[in-house]
């Protein structure tokens, strides 16, 4: 005779009731969020990093070893399959990754620039994939990869069709982090390019974030008119000229519209 399972969480599920949070688990994703931007560590160094002791830190990485969420190359250790795996279920649950990528690389072949694909998650822009060009001399934003969205093509794109209020709340407490005297630095200058994003149908990062180089983007809408998404080209100021702006951004635009095409939008 088998025990009923209980429903619902079991008991001591918060091991922290003032936060709700599991202690051991919490040090875990600060390990798996480390690595993932760093791309490969020392013990030491996540001890360091995370300050914590690397008895620790040892421990966890053990944990997470055992299930393959990370593994170790010669002294460091670095994201392994399992995390590639669960990650991948995002991409799969969006549904736009792979109704956008035959258009992304079509729009790469069509401009011989990079093409990026991104979400907004946590006030930042998430990029969940790209089709890379074949010049030497490219963009580079892998996947999981975050930027500002106040300074980047498409977190701009994506801002321009924020409704009032929720621009409002978002630019409330907003950090315009400054990367160079290009960046937007307050709200106020936001909004007029937001404005003008808006009248012309894309964005455009001009050397916002990294000095050097230019991106062009226009967002993605869903069925329910929603902006899910958006997507971009990328490449040098050499190659990306003012007189090539526009039918860069028309380019982007066209690619947008078949993507939202693609997913349900009217």
């Amino acid at each position: 005779m088998t025990t009923p399972r209980r429903k619902g969480r079991p008991k001591g599920f918060n091991t922290d009731p003032a936060q709700g949070t599991i202690l051991a688990l919490d040090r875990a994703l600060d390990v798996l969020d480390l690595l993932a931007r760093h791309g490969g560590l020392s013990l030491s160094a996540i001890a360091r990093e995370l300050d914590q002791s690397p008895a620790t830190m040892h421990r966890v990485l053990a944990t997470l070893h055992a299930r393959d969420f990370v593994e170790p190359e010669a002294q460091d250790w670095h994201i392994g399959p399992a995390a590639f795996r669960i990650g991948s279920a995002f991409l799969r649950r969006t549904n736009v990754f792979e109704r956008a990528r035959p258009l992304m690389q079509d729009l790469m072949r069509a401009t011989g620039e990079t093409s990026n694909l991104g979400v907004e998650r946590a006030g930042q822009v998430l990029f969940t994939g790209q089709v890379e060009t074949h010049d030497p001399i490219r963009a580079f934003f892998p996947p999981g990869t975050v930027a500002p969205l106040h300074a980047s093509g498409i977190g701009k794109a994506l801002l321009s069709t924020f409704a009032p209020d929720r621009l409002d709340q978002l630019l409330a407490d907003y950090d315009f982090a400054q990367f160079n005297d290009r960046t937007i630095g307050d709200a106020e200058a936001l909004r007029a390019e937001l404005e003008q994003i808006t009248a012309r149908g894309y964005a455009v990062d001009d050397e916002e974030r990294t000095l050097g180089m230019r991106c062009i983007a226009a967002p993605i809408f869903d069925a329910h008119g929603d902006a899910v998404a958006g997507i971009s080209v990328s490449g040098p100021v050499q190659r990306i000229p003012d007189s090539r702006l526009p039918a860069l951004g028309q380019a982007v635009a066209q690619a947008a519209k078949a993507i939202s095409h693609r997913i349900g939008a009217a």
